[in-house]
């Protein structure tokens, strides 16, 4: 997405603006096939927003369909970072 793109997200969307910054940063980390997986730690502390914060607006771009949503495994078992993927 170009920067417009992006000016065009910030007007015509009904999503708040911390679900914006949300998608923008997931969008510009992003491989070509809209694929990304930055830990909610490093979302946050990149943009200045608490952690629940960005759990918030992952939950709200989810519901809107702007963001498809993995949880990922180690071989352990444990939980790693969420697979996003940016529609």
């Amino acid at each position: 997405m170009t920067a417009v793109g992006y000016f065009d997200l910030a007007y015509q969307s009904e999503l708040s603006a911390r679900a914006k910054a949300v998608y923008i940063y997931l969008k510009d980390h992003a491989n070509k096939d809209g694929i990304c997986w930055p830990g909610i730690n490093t979302i946050s502390a990149d943009l200045s927003l608490s952690r629940s914060t960005v759990k918030r607006a992952l939950q709200d771009l989810v519901k809107a369909g702007m963001v498809e949503k993995n949880n990922r495994w180690r071989k352990n078992g444990s939980l790693t970072s969420n697979l996003y993927r940016v529609i």
